[in-house]
């Protein structure tokens, strides 16, 4: 981990912080919440011994890097604007594209605006959804699980902030890393998110030295940053209205846990294995789904997920 490398690099207006490790073709990693340029450590050890250069920003909000205050900072545009001119500042043509979670999200959006910019991609946990012109992405989710979804119940700028205040970051943290439940994470106020149960003990994945790290960051920075995405959702799919029905048109490997709660949203199985998956990204060259993995495949499954990675990217 020493050997890693920290840098802060000034892009589209702010700064950000970018660990990165190795020579040659570059691997770049994107997180998602309520994660770190950290949640990649493995791959990047792994990735950067096989030849690659690899490197995992802290995104907008997170971490090292700036988290601007406004709400409306933090829509698509923004995050792969970063991107873009992270990789115009390091004078890198074309990456390997590595994400999860929100990660995987800005990932197919990085494709969908700037396909010339990514070799291939390896996302993991969220597939692709295509734009809805019928309905907002927060009702939709309001639609199928109400009020207490915890994307429904992320949207309230300060509201949930205030929730996560009333309880230690590093059992925070615990209990959205440990969790394997395939359900909707539902969490009613009056229960907030401080009334979940307490996590039992760490994995053998886990650490606390790593559980640490995460809440000390977070401690620093405060969530506002990340939830910030959940919060831009619509106005998201407002500005990307033009993008409707475009394909993803880089080659495509997908990984999921079976007991990811993304893999468990209704209709998104039939729509991976069923040919919607394959419709919208037309170079969808495999799907893998982990037995008994959950969401946070990348550090549950390091070397697995790194070797993924690799036998899928040294084809290119």
């Amino acid at each position: 981990m020493e050997k890693i490398e920290h840098t802060t690099v000034s892009t589209n207006g702010i700064n950000m912080h970018v660990a990165s490790i190795g020579t040659g073709p570059v691997v770049l990693f994107l997180h998602g919440f309520p994660e770190l340029w950290y949640s990649w450590r493995h791959q990047l050890l792994y990735l950067s011994s096989r030849g690659y250069r690899a490197i995992a920003p802290d995104l907008r909000g997170y971490g090292d890097t700036d988290a601007p205050p406004s709400v409306t900072s933090y829509t698509a545009f923004h995050i792969v604007g970063d991107l873009v001119g992270l990789l115009d500042k390091l004078g890198i043509e074309q990456v390997f594209l590595v994400g999860h979670d929100w990660g995987a999200l800005i990932a197919w959006n990085l494709c969908t605006f700037r396909p010339d910019r990514v070799k291939a991609l390896v996302n993991l946990s969220v597939a692709f959804h295509p734009i809805n012109p019928a309905i907002k992405p927060v009702d939709g989710f309001r639609a199928l699980f109400g009020d207490d979804h915890y994307i429904c119940r992320f949207q309230e700028p300060g509201e949930v902030e205030e929730d996560f205040a009333q309880i230690d970051t590093a059992k925070l943290m615990k209990k959205f890393l440990v969790s394997r439940s395939p359900k909707a994470p539902c969490v009613p106020k009056e229960i907030g998110f401080r009334g979940l149960p307490d996590p039992p003990a760490l994995p053998s994945w886990l650490s606390e030295e790593d559980v640490n790290y995460y809440a000390t960051k977070f401690n620093q920075k405060g969530f506002t940053g990340g939830l910030n995405y959940y919060r831009c959702l619509n106005l998201t799919w407002e500005l990307t209205a033009p993008w409707t029905g475009v394909p993803i048109k880089v080659p495509v490997k997908f990984i999921v846990g079976d007991l990811d709660l993304t893999y468990h949203i209704p209709g998104v199985k039939e729509y991976i294995h069923n040919g919607g998956f394959k419709r919208d990204v037309p170079f969808l060259q495999e799907v893998v789904v982990m037995e008994g993995v959950a969401h946070f495949l990348n550090q549950e499954k390091p070397e697995e997920v790194g070797e993924h990675i690799y036998e899928f990217i040294k084809k290119f």
